[in-house]
């Protein structure tokens, strides 16, 4: 299987969408960059951790900038955040799963993806409640509570 032709067509494509239809740039953005991070983890599996490396390097000859080793990373990053089980709302832009990729705890994850849709917050004040660590100065009581819900929603 060539990954790398695939990878490649898929951000092509992106990058034209980006040009088309100006009105779902952002659902198309996370498509696309969730397909990528499915096929960099296939390739990674196969060929090595490497491969990011020699991929972006080609990427960034055959389509522009943006295509670096620390993006592709990020995209494959978000992949397996989604593939955890982490429903995106549609308001999510890449700049919000950007701030949440550093975030290990599923339910904190979920946490903040859930005050981003209530409150609609920018990427900017999601960043703020992040590095103030809302959700960890939470009381343990609140916390079981927001799990709780979300399983009890999920089920």
């Amino acid at each position: 299987m060539n990954y790398y032709r695939k990878i490649k067509n898929e951000l092509i494509n992106n990058e034209i969408n980006k040009r088309i239809k100006n009105y779902s740039i952002n659902r198309n953005d996370l498509n696309t960059y969730y397909n990528v991070g499915k096929m960099l983890s296939e390739a990674g599996k196969h060929y090595g951790e490497g491969i990011i490396k020699e991929y972006s390097e080609r990427l960034t000859l055959d389509i522009g900038k943006g295509y670096g080793i620390s993006n592709l990373k990020r995209m494959r990053q978000f992949y397996y955040i989604i593939e955890k089980g982490v429903a995106l709302p549609h308001q999510l832009s890449w700049s919000h799963i950007l701030s949440l990729l550093p975030i290990d705890d599923i339910n904190e994850i979920n946490y903040y993806i859930d005050i981003v849709s209530k409150y609609n917050l920018s990427y900017r004040e999601l960043r703020t409640k992040i590095k103030n660590k809302e959700y960890e100065r939470l009381p343990i009581e609140t916390k079981n509570k927001i799990i709780t819900e979300e399983k009890s929603n999920i089920e």
